[in-house]
This record gives structure tokens, C-alpha cells and sequence, in this order.
């Protein structure tokens, strides 16, 4: 079983890369274009430690394939409250990668009751890398890199907003 796993996410990162292979030769004004036309919304969320803290943040919420796929890429800044939700709808095994993403991030990896499961710290700006969730999860949270660590954020922390609390009602 854990063979089939490997496999799928190893699947699943070809074919990652062979979609942003053919999408590299589109020309800067196709991105700029992009750019233009990926909106998010936001929400608030908040993020309770095992050790009782709590964590309020505003996330702009990427649930659509256009945003998934665009996330934070090409942002110079972002405020030390703020992150992105990305919403995978199901829960499956997931890979993430900073390129084309200036800012240094931390990515909090959670299942489909918001439970935090992995955590990448300080993921490099640019870096083609893949970043497994190392398991299935449903949603992942990326807020600035420093912020796991300055905040004592671990697996097990509990995460509540709207998006996740309508969908683990279900």
C-alpha cells in the first residue's frame, strides 16, 4: 500500500512538471495577463497550539485550479497576519514548489478537520523543489517563513475558519 502511494505521488510530480515544462515558453505578457485576472477572497482564521494559544490570521483562500496553481507567486511582500488556504477539496497527497514565489514561506499541511499533520519551514524563494505533504491532507496553509517557529506552531494544532468548518460539518 505504501508502495501505491509513492507511486501516485511520484505520478502526480511528473506530471507537475511536465504541465510547467509546457507552460514555460508563454511570454511575460501572457504572465503579467495572469496576474491580472487570479483575484482571491479572504477570510479569517485562526490557528489554536496545543500548548492553548491562539493564532488569528487573515488568508485569502485558493480553492479554484487557476488559483491553486498561481498562489503567492510574484508577491513582494506580505503582512506578518496574513497567509493563503489553499483548498484541495478532497483530501489526497499533495506537492508543493516555490517557484516563481519571492517571499520565504512556512507551509502547514492539515487534514480535512483542519488538524495540522507536516510542516515546512522556511521554504526557499524560487526553488523548484518539491515539498510533499507527506501523507494525505486536505488544505494547506503558506503564511511568511519565521512565523511556525516565532508563533511554537506544531503538528497537532488545531486550525478553524469558515472554508474548513463548512466542509468537516458535511
Amino acid at each position: 500500500m505504501k508502495r501505491d502511494l509513492v507511486l501516485k505521488v511520484l505520478k502526480s510530480a511528473v506530471l507537475a512538471l511536465f504541465i510547467v515544462g509546457a507552460g514555460a515558453s508563454a511570454s511575460f505578457a501572457a504572465q503579467t495577463t495572469e496576474q491580472q485576472s487570479v483575484k482571491f477572497e479572504s477570510e479569517p482564521l485562526s490557528i489554536v497550539s496545543a500548548k492553548g494559544g491562539m493564532h488569528k490570521f487573515t488568508v485569502e483562500l485558493a480553492a479554484t485550479p487557476p488559483q491553486l496553481e498561481y498562489g503567492l507567486m510574484y508577491r513582494d511582500k506580505m503582512p506578518a497576519d496574513h497567509g493563503m488556504l489553499f483548498d484541495f477539496g478532497t483530501s489526497r497527497p499533495v506537492m508543493m514548489w516555490m517557484k516563481n514565489t519571492k517571499l520565504s514561506l512556512d507551509m502547514l499541511f492539515l487534514d480535512q478537520k483542519g488538524v495540522v499533520t507536516h510542516i515546512q519551514e522556511n521554504a526557499v524563494p524560487y526553488s523548484e523543489a518539491i515539498i510533499s505533504s507527506n501523507g494525505p491532507v486536505a488544505y494547506v496553509i503558506e503564511l511568511n517563513g519565521g512565523i511556525v517557529k516565532k508563533l511554537g506552531l506544531a503538528i497537532g494544532d488545531k486550525v478553524t475558519n469558515a472554508t474548513i468548518s463548512a466542509k468537516a460539518a458535511k
